[in-house]
């Protein structure tokens, strides 16, 4: 990539957790960069652009760092228990705090909604691949849609990051209650033949 623009897509990620959305601009972005302010829209057009760049390449790399972690899950448990690693090194990193930026200034920028529907979207893709594997044999399959579910889960963390800054004792009691239901999935997953042909017959029914 050209060394420019590397730099302007690193100081973006870098205003937006730092100092938030309402401190975007061109000049605030090439002076963290220590570039001209012209470079930003010779380069990117728009800081809308700029931001929306910035946001898929940030996504783009926490994702691809946590692929190998995601192929070894083997249970919803499990994923829920990554989940919450995850959590703490991308709060850490900075990133749980783009994303509220992001999700902040979506509402009046179809710009930055895009941005964020992006990285959301490319968690989902990933979760949605361990619940596709791990709820393949699973009497709840056919009432859980892979698909939805982590869109819900996707959603919940997204949550509970944002409700962690308000309530963090409500925000763990929340996460822990989402444990719980993993633990009551994976056990229904590990029933016994005859347990299982009933629940999936039930399951069917009210399908």
């Amino acid at each position: 990539m050209n060394p420019t623009k590397a730099k302007l897509l690193t100081a973006t990620a870098q205003v937006l957790r730092e100092d938030g959305f309402a401190a975007l601009s061109a000049r605030t972005i090439a002076t963290r960069a220590g570039v001209n302010q012209a470079l930003v829209f010779y380069h990117f057009g728009t800081v809308a652009e700029l931001v929306d760049a910035a946001t898929r390449q940030a996504a783009d790399e926490s994702a691809d760092r946590y692929r190998e972690a995601f192929a070894g899950v083997t249970s919803v448990g499990a994923l829920l228990a990554l989940g919450r690693e995850l959590h703490e090194r991308e709060r850490a990193a900075g990133n749980v705090a783009m994303m509220a930026q992001l999700m902040s200034g979506a509402q009046g920028s179809p710009e930055l909604a895009a941005a964020a529907r992006y990285a959301m979207d490319r968690w989902t893709r990933e979760i949605e691949a361990v619940l596709g594997r791990v709820l393949a044999d699973n009497p709840l399959a056919g009432v859980l849609d892979p698909a939805g579910l982590a869109r819900a889960v996707s959603a919940g963390f997204l949550g509970l990051e944002l409700y962690e800054g308000v309530d963090p004792a409500g925000a763990e009691q929340a996460l822990a209650t989402l444990e719980r239901l993993a633990v009551a999935v994976d056990v229904v997953g590990d029933l016994g033949p005859v347990a299982r042909r009933a629940l999936r017959s039930r399951v069917k029914n009210l399908a």
